[in-house]
């Protein structure tokens, strides 16, 4: 029987976050925190509140992230609620609110895995990044694995002879993260994203996680109810408002 652990809310794992799905760099800018994306998708580009902030910092904000290349993208987080007031009054549209799920990794790795499904490896095998590429999972994104520095691994999911799916996980202060799950469409409804989580608890339970968290989008009608249906929690929720200007 496993002892129970507190699971981590959505500030420790917001930390896990950007430990193991680093921007290619980040500044302070006054009460933000801004970060250069280079391409690597919204968690990578989006700037926080340091402090509580008055519409009179907005335009700087806004300004820096247009300097990098980026649309101006605010992440707005658990008791972040004037910020979200503030920009709704400028027009910002919320995009992608999402879900926090976590969980021991010594309860999800308990069930069985059958062999030869699924293998960890670091660096990726140039299948799994074609399976990550043909997922949207580009260039940009790839690049945030590569400059994460912590324990990490690429996951391998194979279905009979067939290359079926591929995660990336990495770990940080205890807490593993899994990212870039992607299965292939002809291969889904058949338990290959559960058995990459899995494997992905069992590779960070024998790196000394004790949990796995993951990130995933509220309007993912697949990944939420399967991760519910491995028993995860869900600890947290976040989202973002994008300039009125950007589509969202």
């Amino acid at each position: 029987m496993t002892r129970p652990i507190t699971l981590p809310g959505s500030q420790k794992l917001a930390e896990v976050c950007e430990a193991t799905w680093p921007p290619a760099s980040r500044r302070a800018l006054g009460a933000w925190t801004i970060r250069d994306g280079q391409g690597g998708g919204n968690r990578v580009s989006a700037a926080t509140e340091a402090w509580p902030v008055t519409d009179a910092d907005l335009p700087a904000a806004e300004q820096a992230m247009r300097a990098l290349g980026q649309e101006p993208l605010f992440q707005i987080r658990e008791g972040d609620d004037r910020l979200d007031q503030l920009l709704e009054a400028h027009g910002y549209r919320v995009r992608d609110p999402v879900n926090l799920w976590a969980k021991s990794t010594a309860e999800l790795a308990a069930a069985p895995i059958p062999r030869a499904t699924i293998y960890t490896m670091w660096p990726p095998l140039e299948l799994v990044r074609d399976i990550w590429t043909a997922g949207g999972v580009g260039e940009g994104r790839q690049a945030v694995m590569e400059r994460a520095r912590c324990e990490k691994t690429a996951l391998l999911a194979r279905n009979g002879d067939h290359p079926a799916g591929a995660a990336f996980a990495g770990i940080h202060d205890g807490v593993a993260m899994v990212h870039a799950l992607y299965v292939k469409p002809q291969e889904r409804r058949q338990g290959i994203g559960g058995m990459l989580i899995r494997a992905a608890a069992k590779w960070a339970q024998g790196h000394g996680a004790e949990t796995l968290g993951l990130i995933v989008t509220q309007g993912n009608h697949a990944a939420n109810p399967l991760y519910a249906d491995l028993g995860m929690t869900r600890v947290g929720h976040y989202h973002y408002r994008v300039h009125p200007d950007v589509p969202v």
